[in-house]
Formats: C-alpha cells, structure tokens, sequence
C-alpha cells in the first residue's frame, strides 16, 4: 500500500523570501511534491543560488519540456509595483502561476516602544510587509482567473483555480508589545485572509493564512540566542521550544495540495500552542 502523497505535480508556485528560512523550506517541499518554483530574494544570493542548484538536483533541475523546476528572482519587495512586477517574472518563466505564497517580510529587531517610534520604521515596516503584499495578490488573482482551473497542458480540471498562502504570525493576533508596526501587518494579513476568501472562493481559488509564533531563523538568530530572552520565549511556547522552517513550511505546502480542498479562509496556527497562552 502506497502512503499518503501530497501531489503537486503540474503545478507552478511563487515563494517570496524563499532563499532562507521559512521560505527556503518551503521551496524545497514544494519541488519535493513536484511543483515548479520561482522564488525571490532581495540580497542573500549565494543562498539563493545553492537552493536552486539543490531543488535541481532533487527534481531533475529541467523537465521533459526543457524548463528549469527552481529559479531564483532577484526583486525587492516594498511596494505593490514590486509585488505585481515579480508575479509577472513567474509567469514569463513558467507560463502560469498555480500557488501564492507571500512569506517576505521585515521585523524591526530593536524594541521599540510607540512613542519613540520614527515614521520612517513604520512606514517601511508597512511597505514591506503589507504593500507589497497587495501587489502580489492583485496580480496572482488576476493570473489564476485568466488560467481558471485549468491544468499545465490547459484541460479543465475540478481541484482548485488556485492557492494562496499569506504568513501572518502570533502577533497579528495577540499583539507584540514594542513591535506595533510588526503586528499591524500580521494583523492586516489576517483580515485580508478572511476578506479574500469570502471573495475568491467561488472562483475556485483557495485563501488561507499560517501563523508562525517563534522560529529559529536568521531574523530571529540574535533573539533567540540571548540567554534571558532565549529562555523566557522557550518558557512562554507550551511545547518548551521554537519551531523550526520545516515545521512551517510543512502545513504551508499541505494548505496547497487536493487534500486542503474545502479549507479557506482559515489562520492555521502553528506555534506550539503559544496564541493560547499569550
């Protein structure tokens, strides 16, 4: 008896922020079930390029047709010309777009209570995190509406026109004290989430949002390794650890597959059930 498989094959997906992290996990599970992937960095090239030379070497780096199963986009994301101009870059290489998955994102390290605050944190904070966003969705949506749910040799088919995933965080719904800006974007994620998916869903196209709480990643590194902050964030995560990217990236990629068909609209938390005790 064969398992369970989480089938993807046939599929296109973008990932932005996919040369690390969270995103770089995600990359690699996708291609593992078979999609194609386009991901973007903005400066983290060396990575970007070993991720692609290895999804290569796992899936055959060029299909049958001759098309290359990872590429690397090298695009800054901070504004929604930003967003749209890299869904058109996905779709120039791949001839479609199948899978969204909005995983950038900035947080400010520093605390920083509201009062002291510059206008310029918060403004690039939102630019990042939630602008760029808007552009990306815009123009994947309008991608998958043209496809309609349609195959890669382009037969009807009755899974779904699409998938997007948006990576909120705890924050977005608890709050993060001294990370306003942070937790505003989370938060808006959510409600967009939910707003998105009451609209697209009779389209066929699928809008659901992980939330991460602690993750051992770059953005996280010096946090997580100061010994009085590392302990007290492990002793308020019920599981007693952070998660690692593969642990996220896990439900990211099972959100996009036939077996999440009837699911939308929904914020998967995957923190170790910390959102409960915050």
């Amino acid at each position: 008896m064969s398992g369970v498989s989480l089938n993807l094959d046939g599929k296109v997906a973008l990932v932005t922020g996919g040369s690390r992290g969270i995103g770089a996990e995600t990359v690699r599970l996708l291609c593992e079930a078979g999609a194609r992937v386009a991901f973007s960095y903005r400066q983290a090239r060396a990575q970007a390029d070993a991720l692609v030379s290895e999804c290569g070497r796992a899936s055959e780096f060029a299909g049958a047709d001759g098309i290359a199963r990872c590429i690397a986009v090298e695009q800054g994301l901070s504004t929604p010309a930003d967003g749209r101009e890299l869904v058109e870059k996905a779709v120039a290489a791949f001839g479609r777009l199948d899978i969204l998955v909005a995983n950038h994102g900035v947080w400010p390290e520093e605390d920083v209570p509201i009062a002291r605050m510059d206008e310029a944190q918060w403004r690039r904070t939102l630019a990042v995190n939630l602008d760029a966003v808007f552009g990306l969705v815009q123009a994947a949506v309008a991608q998958m509406e043209r496809q309609g749910a349609t195959d890669s040799a382009g037969a009807r088919n009755s899974e779904s026109a699409g998938h997007i995933v948006l990576i909120s965080s705890t924050a977005g719904q608890r709050g993060e004290a001294f990370h306003a800006d942070y937790a505003v974007t989370k938060g808006a994620l959510i409600s967009l989430t939910k707003s998105l998916s009451s609209e697209l869903a009779p389209t066929g196209i699928r809008v659901n949002c992980v939330a991460p709480g602690w993750v051992a990643t770059d953005m996280t590194a010096t946090t997580l390794a100061d010994p009085v902050a590392g302990l007290r964030i492990a002793a308020g995560i019920p599981l007693g650890r952070v998660a690692t990217p593969r642990e996220i990236a896990g439900p990211v990629v099972f959100l996009c597959t036939p077996l999440a068909g009837f699911i939308s609209g929904e914020v998967l938390n995957v923190n170790g059930g910390s959102v409960l005790v915050g």
